[in-house]
């Protein structure tokens, strides 16, 4: 019995994810065309994407990552916000992507970009591959998006249950039994 056993449903396909991902590659390569942008990952949920993403965008560019802690074992944000990774460099002046994996409340991205234009940059943009909209407790700007997709709780493609279903290819909607609702 492998994880996908424990899908209820697939939300976005493996192939619609990677056509997605080169268009927002694509778009993202037109956008920062002379600005050597600083791409900071969300860690862990966001590596997957940011890695394909990456491998899409088709000028130079640099990587960073940031790894923070609102939802512990929990599938609700707690609305408070740890920083656990902080980034290895300066960017002061410097054109920064966020790149996550999904805005569900905002409350994390929220505090993010308030926390790194603390820090000065040149620009600051965001970059999601899931937007769950229906949650929203603090609008963002998502100035790349992937897909929206409803409230429903979902996992694959780096976002985890209790650090579970990460490697799926696709992402899905988990069993509703498996996690208590």
């Amino acid at each position: 019995m492998g994880l996908a056993d424990d899908v209820e449903e697939i939300l976005i396909p493996e192939e619609a994810l990677q056509d997605r991902i080169r268009e927002l590659g694509r778009r993202i390569s037109t956008e920062y065309d002379t600005k050597e942008p600083l791409l900071v990952g969300i860690l862990t949920g966001a590596f997957v994407f940011l890695a394909d993403l990456l491998k899409a965008i088709t000028i130079p560019c640099h990587v960073d990552f940031m790894a923070t802690a609102s939802y512990g074992d929990a599938t609700e944000s707690s609305g408070i916000v740890r920083i656990l990774k902080d980034l290895n460099q300066s960017i002061e002046g410097r054109h920064v992507l966020v790149v996550d994996d999904i805005i569900d409340t905002g409350l994390t991205m929220d505090y993010l970009l308030e926390t790194l234009k603390a820090r000065y940059p040149a620009s600051l943009r965001v970059c999601a591959l899931l937007d769950k909209r229906p949650r929203r407790r603090r609008e963002v700007p998502i100035d790349f998006r992937g897909f929206e997709i409803p409230d429903k709780f979902v996992i694959g493609y780096g976002l985890d249950y209790s650090g579970r279903y990460r490697n799926l290819p696709f992402i899905g909607v988990l069993k509703p039994e498996l996690y208590g609702i």
